[in-house]
Parts: C-alpha cells; sequence; structure tokens
C-alpha cells in the first residue's frame, strides 16, 4: 500500500503517515440554495463536498465519500433529523455533526440532545443566519495543520503553460440588488491540482513576471468583455493591478492602448490595494486622471482602519471606495465595524464617489449594508467567484439572498 492511501476497516477509513490533505463534508440539506451557500464556503476552506438532499442517501454517502463532517439543516425540505441520526450511529460514524437553522427551532435542542447520546460527536449549533466566518470557527479543527507549500508553481511557469484564467464575482446594487458588474479573479486550472486560488501561484510584486501576470489579466479581461457582449452579457468589469505597475508610464499609455473602441463599452475599473494607493498617493492621483480620458478608472480597494490617511484631498479622481470584507462580514452585530463602514461611506460622500461593500455573507449584513448608504455590494451571499462561461449564464434571485 502505499504512503498516505486509505485502508477500509469496518467501511471506515483508517489514513496512514499523515491526516488527510482536504477534509470532507457532507451537506444533509434539502434547500438547493443552502447547498449552494454552503458548499461555496466550504470550498473555499478546502473541503471535498458530497450533498445529500435525503436520509435515503446517506447511507451511499457514508460508504463512499468517508466525510469527516456531517452539516445538518433542521427544518430543511425532505431532511428527517431523527432518522438521519439514527442513520449515523447505524453506520459508526465517527465524524462530526454540525446542526443548524432557525434560532427558535424546538428540534435544534432535540437534535444536540438525541445526537450526544446516542455517542455523536455534535459540534455546538448554528442559529441561522450565520456568516462564513462562524461557521470557519466552529469547523477549525477539520481544516489541514500542515498550510500547503506558498507559492506551489511559480506564476512564470503558470504563464508560460497557458494555466491562468479569469474568474468573475458578481457585483450587486446594494438597494435593489440588480447586477452592476464583475470583479475579475485569477485562478490557475493545473492539469494535475485541477482549479487552484492565486495565494499557491502569485509570487510577491518585486517578482520580474509580475507585469507580465499584469498583461496577462489586462488582456484576458478584454477579451472576456468581448465574449460576454457577444453572450448578450455587457457588463462593467474590475481588475485587480498592483500600484508598481500603474506607476510605470509604458505600462500605463499599454493600457490604455488596449481598450476597446466599441459604444457598449461601459469601462473598466482597476482596483489597488489600499496600502500601495496611500503609499503612492500623489503618483496614482496623476495616473488616474491620465486614464480617464481611455476610459479607464481606479478604484482604492481594502479600505479599512486606514481611511483617514484619504482625507483632506483637494482633487479625488479615483472611482470607488472599496471597503474590506473585515468590516463588512459582521458590520450588522458589530458596532466597531459599522462605525468604520459609516464613516467610509461619508468620505466618499465628501468626494462623490461610489463605495463597494466587499464580504457580504448574511441577510443582516446586506440590511446593514444598505441601511449605511453603500452603492455596490458583493460577497457569498450573491456568489463566489465562477468561471467565465458559468458567469455569462448565471442568473440571480434577489429574494433567494435575502432567504440565506
Amino acid at each position: 500500500m502505499e504512503h498516505g492511501q486509505a485502508e477500509l476497516v469496518g467501511r471506515k477509513p483508517v489514513i496512514f503517515g499523515q491526516r488527510k490533505v482536504r477534509p470532507r463534508a457532507c451537506l444533509a440539506v434539502g434547500k438547493r440554495h443552502l447547498r449552494a451557500f454552503l458548499r461555496d464556503v466550504l470550498e473555499d476552506m478546502g473541503f471535498v463536498i458530497s450533498e445529500c438532499r435525503t436520509a435515503d442517501e446517506l447511507p451511499h454517502v457514508l460508504r463512499t465519500e468517508f466525510p469527516d463532517l456531517i452539516l445538518l439543516g433542521i427544518g430543511s425540505d425532505r431532511i428527517e433529523p431523527g432518522r438521519l441520526l439514527e442513520i449515523l450511529v447505524r453506520e459508526e460514524f465517527a465524524g462530526r455533526v454540525l446542526a443548524f437553522g432557525a434560532r427558535e427551532s424546538i428540534i435544534m435542542a432535540a437534535v444536540q440532545q438525541v445526537g450526544s447520546e446516542y455517542g455523536l460527536a455534535m459540534l455546538p449549533p448554528l442559529r441561522a443566519p450565520f456568516a462564513a466566518e462562524t461557521l470557519r470557527d466552529r469547523i477549525g479543527m477539520l481544516l489541514p495543520r500542515e498550510p500547503a507549500p506558498r507559492p506551489a508553481v511559480h506564476v512564470g511557469e503558470a504563464l508560460h503553460a497557458g494555466w491562468l484564467e479569469l474568474w468573475y464575482e458578481p457585483k450587486f446594487d446594494a438597494c435593489t440588488l440588480s447586477r452592476r458588474g464583475a470583479e475579475a479573479h485569477v485562478r490557475m486550472r493545473h492539469p494535475t491540482w485541477g482549479v487552484v486560488p492565486p495565494a499557491y501561484f502569485i509570487t510577491e510584486p518585486h517578482d520580474p513576471h509580475f507585469r507580465n501576470l499584469s498583461q496577462f489579466v489586462i488582456d484576458r479581461a478584454i477579451k472576456d468583455w468581448q465574449y460576454l457582449l457577444e453572450q448578450q452579457t455587457s457588463i462593467d468589469l474590475s481588475i485587480n493591478l498592483p500600484a508598481a505597475f500603474l506607476i510605470d508610464p509604458q505600462a500605463v499609455r499599454d493600457l490604455c492602448r488596449r481598450m476597446p473602441s466599441h459604444a457598449a463599452f461601459g469601462g473598466l475599473t482597476i482596483e489597488i490595494e489600499s496600502v500601495e494607493a496611500i503609499q503612492n498617493l500623489d503618483l496614482l492621483v496623476e495616473v488616474a486622471r491620465e486614464v480617464r480620458f481611455h476610459n479607464i478608472g481606479l478604484a482604492i480597494d481594502n479600505v479599512g482602519a486606514n481611511w483617514p490617511q484619504l482625507m483632506g484631498m483637494t482633487k479625488f479622481p479615483f472611482l470607488k471606495l472599496k471597503v474590506d470584507r473585515q468590516f463588512v462580514g459582521g458590520c450588522a452585530n458589530g458596532p466597531l465595524k459599522r462605525t468604520v463602514c459609516r464613516h467610509i461611506v461619508d468620505l466618499a460622500k465628501e468626494y462623490n464617489v461610489r463605495t463597494v461593500a466587499e464580504g457580504v455573507e448574511s441577510q443582516a449584513d446586506l440590511i446593514a449594508v444598505a441601511e449605511l448608504g453603500f452603492d455596490l455590494a458583493q460577497g457569498h451571499l450573491f456568489g463566489k467567484a465562477m468561471p467565465l462561461k458559468q458567469f455569462a449564464q448565471s442568473s440571480f434571485n434577489p429574494a433567494a439572498a435575502r432567504l440565506k
């Protein structure tokens, strides 16, 4: 047997050598939109996901997928919690069970009590609605102990091999919930490992290949915009570029020449990390003035506690201020987070620019974002970044977001 392989003993996997690199979770949830939300969040954490829409499907999942975690939706259509618990006991499930449901659910307390009496490893339950970070806190013990090497693949190799692509995360009007744009995220589609997030292949800004990566993002975003136009899905796009790229005059000239001349092109927004933007503020002000004549706007990304450093500017040529997700997530019930968000929104209004709330993951935060006066919102409540063709075919139901 190879090192690290699993041997089946009484239908349970025994892992030799080291802990499984990727934990497995089964979603015993009847409602489709809840399964989609949980799948997105858990896959971002590194879980391999299987689904169980009814109790009848659970034995097969347990015997073939060997999940480490069962997420049990209390009150979900077609899910019978009592029967599901009985199956877990009969199949000698040795993993953990996390139940979630409405705050006042009597069934929730019963599930916790019965599960514990049966000898199941019941995690403290989640009361809906909950944010992704709350879920992470509950299941942190299941995440891999050893981080993957960074970068696992050098960006130069990924560029040369043609493994890179852009995925698109939608942005919505914070009040009407109509789609207003999308942000491009770099992903690598490795021939062996599948889709890999940027943490595993993007190196430091001083790497000589970083400029090539920036040029790839620009060129691919423009090609993708043309594809979306052909699919009758013309939409304003945002990309992320380092400040070091934009303060190079030749790079800016090349960027301007690449912009489409099509009448339907609504412009390209370039998001710059707030720390970099503040460090290079005077230079970027000049860049912003130059590129706006070529249908390009600059936005400051991940604004948070550093917002006072943007005060007092006589001219503010940036299009948007985008608030860091650590201040948006949980702002509904976090007075300090809400205060930071309010200050940034007020500052944007003084400069007559728009605001974007990044990391909206719950209905409560969406309501808070709208009340605070944000213009745009994005986050897992609406959907995670997705491949180009999937994004072109995607639709959004505002009512579903309000129910999450």
